[in-house]
């Protein structure tokens, strides 16, 4: 059964990192615990053994001697006992009642009648544990102390069960815990599943909330702005269509209706040179639409590419001057091209005098008659600006927006031309500004400058 939902994974981890904790914390506890109980008894049983020896030796031995010793040494039992055949040989015994061969074997006090000295351990009577220490007295007799380690180990028991318990209730508040947080990260997470359901959709009028400020919360952020941004993409989107429909459907339109009128034979060569001219324009207008949207296309997908080469920034500000002159001239504006500080670019000459045509183009048509527009190569720049009306604050920032045109222009376009002229700078490695006030708007073309070998090359 696979574990799917946040809160069960995260209680699980909980649990795992719990219990963890708990292991290392009973393996780390317990066994020390133990060990330094019975060794601290073992130690103080080790200095009563001593003390009696020592006061064995200038002292009688016999059964009132044993029994002080006893309470003494705070022991369970104290035997004196000589080495015999084999075995030892019980001489006396705190313990007065039952017999005392229940220690003639036993092996803490036979290591000390042949090794000569001090020994201690823990043994088991009767399913009972004792520690216990031998200790040989100037005769070589063995005084044999031993304590009852019961009450030491039900201490030890305890602190193992208390363990166990508060481990126990860590475990099930660690899952509890878990749960509830997951939880409640969890229904912040469906909700920004509902939201990305909705903006998938093409809702974006509901804005992404969450009012955390951790990872969740900055995701809502990033949400928001995903949203924020689609929905101003779609409403380009929506207003490029209409404005290519438009665009399309009058020069189709205009086409249509002069191929009709063509059709009939009473027109005067004139008039059909006249109309000739005008379906020239609307195929014109037709074309260039069809290559705005053929390079933006190019531009999305990456298969746009540029040359770098030399390219003399004056010579593309004298054949922009030449190519323009005319329309100039018709629009009523005067054109000026300045190409003395011109200098080298490394760039594509054709995409920079497309940028070129897009800039000159824009300022004939949006600005009024009689203003001048002036062509400046400066470098590895090159300058289009005028001294119209300016672009408003803002409207700035929408300007090299795609699909939109500002309010008030008074001519019909796709809105494209200056997005293609940006992006087209920024694949030569360049880039194009804007600086616009009330009197004067100007657009400048930074390009890469050619270096001089690029330049004895070319």
């Amino acid at each position: 059964m696979r574990i799917r939902s946040v809160g069960a994974r995260l209680s699980l981890a909980l649990a795992i990192v719990v219990a963890g904790a708990l292991g290392v914390v009973w393996i780390a506890l317990v066994p020390t615990l133990h060990r330094n109980l019975v060794t601290g008894r073992l130690n103080l049983l080790s200095q009563s053994a001593k003390q009696i020896a020592r006061e064995a030796a200038t002292t009688k031995v016999d059964q009132s001697f044993i029994n002080d010793s006893v309470h003494t040494a705070d022991a369970s039992r104290v035997v004196y006992l000589r080495p015999g055949t084999g075995a030892l040989v019980p001489l006396v015994d705190s313990r007065l009642r039952g017999p005392s061969t229940d220690v003639a074997l036993d092996p803490i006090a036979l290591r000390a009648a042949s090794s000569h000295a001090l020994v201690r351990g823990t043994v088991t009577f009767n399913g009972e544990p004792f520690a216990e220490v031998a200790i040989p007295d100037r005769r070589h007799d063995i005084f044999l102390v031993s304590a009852s380690l019961h009450g030491t180990l039900e201490s030890i028991d305890l602190v193992r069960s208390r363990l166990l318990w508060a481990g126990l209730i860590a475990l099930a508040l660690a899952v509890l815990t878990g749960w509830l947080a997951a939880t409640a990260f969890g229904r912040r997470i469906r909700r920004l599943e509902r939201a990305a359901d909705r903006i998938a959709a093409g809702d974006f009028a509901h804005p992404v909330v969450d009012r955390g400020s951790d990872e969740i919360g900055e995701l809502a952020g990033a949400f928001d702005r995903m949203r924020l941004q689609l929905a101003q993409l779609d409403d380009a989107r929506r207003a490029f269509i209409a404005n290519a429909s438009h665009e399309l459907r009058t020069p189709i339109f205009s086409l249509g209706g002069f191929l009709e009128l063509l059709q009939n034979e009473d027109l005067d060569e004139r008039t059909r040179a006249d109309f000739m001219t005008s379906m020239s324009e609307q195929v014109e207008r037709l074309s260039k639409l069809a290559t705005d949207l053929l390079d933006l296309s190019r531009l999305d997908a990456g298969g746009l590419r540029v040359t770098a080469d030399s390219v003399k920034v004056a010579e593309v500000a004298d054949a922009l001057g030449d190519e323009f002159a005319v329309v100039a001239l018709q629009r009523d504006h005067e054109l000026e091209v300045d190409g003395t500080s011109g200098g080298f670019a490394l760039a594509d000459r054709e995409r920079v005098l497309q940028i070129g045509r897009a800039l000159v183009d824009n300022a004939l048509l949006h600005t009024p008659k009689g203003t001048r527009v002036r062509i400046v190569a400066d470098g590895a720049t090159l300058v289009v600006e005028d001294d119209g009306g300016g672009i408003p604050d803002a409207h700035q920032e929408h300007v090299f927006a795609r699909f939109t045109r500002l309010d008030g222009s008074r001519t019909a376009g796709t809105g494209l031309g200056l997005a293609i002229a940006r992006e087209l700078a920024g694949l030569m490695g360049g880039v194009l500004e804007l600086d616009s006030t009330p009197r004067r708007t100007r657009f400048t073309l930074v390009l890469p400058a050619a270096r001089p070998s690029a330049l004895i090359h070319a």
